[in-house]
């Protein structure tokens, strides 16, 4: 049985137990005012009042004294309806002090861990009172009262729950740092009691000050917890929008209930794939919106289960580049918003991404921004080596046991997984593709080829680093050829590569696109000319949706400095042209949308779900 310490100082008593004749009385005095509403029974209430606190007082010491709510109903039988009568009894009620010794009487009959069937039933009791004592509105003594005093009915009744919520929240600052002896009885058991008392008021405005506090609240020792019923009850007032809290609250609700976490990812991820219309830009704007990375950064045990939700989803759907763009832009909000906290917090990168290559950790987690220009072909030489040796190890390995095999496909799809969360990488290797030439274009194309195709079983990597090769061979002669009209043979090239072919490993098409958007943005070529080369192959091919995303991905690195341009203005200019063509083009195209085929990211899925499987 819970024991807070109370909120009005009582003398210590030494009184003996009230006796059956003594409760009787009350208790014939209670049912009497519950039964006429008249001045004679408003009177007697008066008369009686100040000696009915003082029974009240006497009673909440010997319930604080005893040792179980059941030992307490035993002893004293007529309790419970003595103060069910009282509670709704609205010129007792109306009384601040004889309210809070009530509100005490009931916190005190409340068993923090029930032992039995009148426990558990008391306890049900004790929530439904303390919130029909809060809110009902249909008493018909009550009415009676406000309107001889004035007072209209809701007020009042705002005026209880307020003056509870006040009471519970000084309950709860009486912590283990308030007693004052060794063996002083540990308070921290009152955070405990009040939360469960909060049950039935979550979805009450009055109470966000107090659910705040509540979540808000230190833990000093392990008595200090929150109930899992008002956690639960949170959880789902607030995923339902039946409850609104301030943003640390939000946090403190995830920190302390893993459920609610999980719902508000899961949630996240629903919306990003659910939304045909969703773009790098929007998925950021739905992740500052969420508050996820902001509480990852705060509590770093958040982030690994985060984390461990998208490994799973991107093993199930890893041509998904919806899911992909999510991943690698929560990684990006989560790291900027560790690098504001890191005078309060210092984390390693270990233990952020423990089942990262740590070799791999640092180079690629560190942004692209800082480091010069000239050392990012460097590198990216560098990433793409170490990947490819990650990858002989796993090749090498498949003919071993099953177990072997494994392994060495796990640490391939963490390295993979890793590159994802760090894609401005992968930005920057399309990037400089644009300036390279055959001779040191190999490792750049290896690296983008791995991030699209990461597995071999399923994807057969070295056949499509041949179609990536090929990609880039017909892209690059596309736009470093000055000759008019433009290439046909090469147009038609790209053309083939971007359908997708039975029975033959596909290349992705997000692949061959980013080649395509980078060299019509960054080349040195007319506009006009660009413009016509993205807007025949997009055409022919029927992959505009695709070649916007990918625009759009674009103009998001480039603002975070991913991108290498000697003249940003130009370059904005060019994607914002490029864009508008594109968006005249979805246009036309929306009318013969149900009569004709539409591709869709399924291009990059032959291997989808490949590391869900033992081979």
């Amino acid at each position: 049985m819970s024991q807070p310490q109370p909120l009005i100082q009582l003398q210590q008593s030494t009184d003996p137990l009230p006796n059956v004749q003594e409760m009787q009385f009350w208790l014939d005095k209670a049912v009497a005012w519950g039964q006429a509403d008249s001045a004679d029974t408003q009177k007697d209430t008066c008369l009686h009042l100040s000696r009915l606190k003082d029974f009240l007082q006497q009673l909440l010491t010997h319930i604080n004294n005893m040792g179980s709510t059941t030992e307490t109903m035993k002893k004293l039988p007529l309790l419970g309806q003595f103060i069910g009568r009282l509670c709704w009894n609205p010129y007792v009620t109306a009384d601040a002090t004889g309210r809070g010794l009530l509100f005490q009487c009931l916190w005190g009959l409340y068993s923090e861990h029930p032992g039995d069937a009148v426990e558990r039933k008391a306890n049900q009791w004790i929530r439904k009172v303390l919130c029909q004592l809060a809110t009902e509105e249909d008493d018909d003594a009550a009415q009676t009262l406000m309107k001889q005093l004035g007072v209209p009915l809701k007020e009042y009744h705002l005026k209880v729950l307020r003056k509870m919520v006040a009471l519970l929240q000084e309950n709860i600052g009486k912590g283990c740092g308030s007693l004052g002896e060794i063996n002083q009885r540990c308070s921290c058991d009152n955070i405990l009691v009040t939360s469960e008392a909060c049950v039935p008021l979550v979805t009450c405005p009055e109470a966000a000050p107090l659910i705040g506090a509540l979540l808000q609240q230190a833990v000093p020792c392990v008595r200090a917890a929150l109930s899992e019923d008002f956690l639960d009850a949170l959880s789902s007032a607030y995923s339902s929008h039946c409850l609104s809290l301030e943003e640390q609250a939000v946090v403190s609700l995830w920190y302390h209930n893993l459920p609610s976490l999980e719902e508000a990812v899961l949630s996240l991820l629903e919306s990003v794939l659910t939304n045909t219309g969703s773009t790098p830009q929007t998925i950021k704007q739905q992740l500052a919106q969420s508050l996820l990375p902001k509480a990852c950064a705060q509590h770093c045990s958040m982030f690994l289960v985060v984390n461990d939700i998208f490994r799973s989803i991107l093993k199930q759907a890893e041509g998904n580049e919806s899911v992909k763009y999510l991943i690698q832009t929560f990684t990006s909000c989560f790291l900027r918003e560790l690098a504001l906290l890191q005078h309060q917090t210092s984390v390693s990168l270990k233990a952020l991404f423990p089942q990262s290559p740590q070799s791999l950790l640092t180079p690629l987690l560190t942004l692209s921004s800082e480091m010069p220009r000239e050392a990012w072909r460097h590198h990216l030489n560098w990433l793409s080596g170490s990947l490819q040796k990650l990858t002989e190890e796993e090749d090498e390995g498949s003919g071993d046991s099953s177990s072997s095999s494994s392994r060495g496909l796990h640490k391939v799809f963490e390295a993979w997984f890793l590159l994802v969360q760090c894609a401005h990488w992968v930005q920057v290797a399309v990037n400089l593709l644009v300036t390279s030439g055959s001779e040191d274009c190999g490792a750049l194309l290896w690296l983008l080829t791995f991030y699209h195709h990461p597995t071999n079983r399923g994807h057969h990597r070295a056949q499509q680093l041949v179609h990536a090769k090929e990609a880039w061979t017909h892209t690059h002669s596309l736009f470093m050829v000055a000759a008019r009209p433009v290439p046909v043979d090469h147009l038609q090239s790209l053309v083939t590569l971007l359908s997708s072919r039975p029975q033959q490993p596909s290349p992705s098409p997000l692949l061959i696109l980013s080649l395509l958007a980078n060299f019509a943005v960054f080349s040195q070529h007319p506009l006009s000319r660009s413009t016509e080369i993205l807007q025949t192959v997009v055409g022919r091919s029927g992959l505009v949706d695709e070649a916007a995303c990918v625009l759009s991905s674009l103009e998001l690195r480039l603002s975070e400095g991913s991108c290498l341009s000697s003249d940003d203005n130009r370059v904005h200019l060019r994607i914002e042209a490029l864009q508008n063509t594109l968006t005249h083009m979805h246009s036309a195209q929306s009318p013969a949308e149900n009569q004709a085929p539409t591709h869709t990211h399924t291009h990059s899925r032959a291997g989808e779900g490949a590391y869900t499987h033992t081979h």
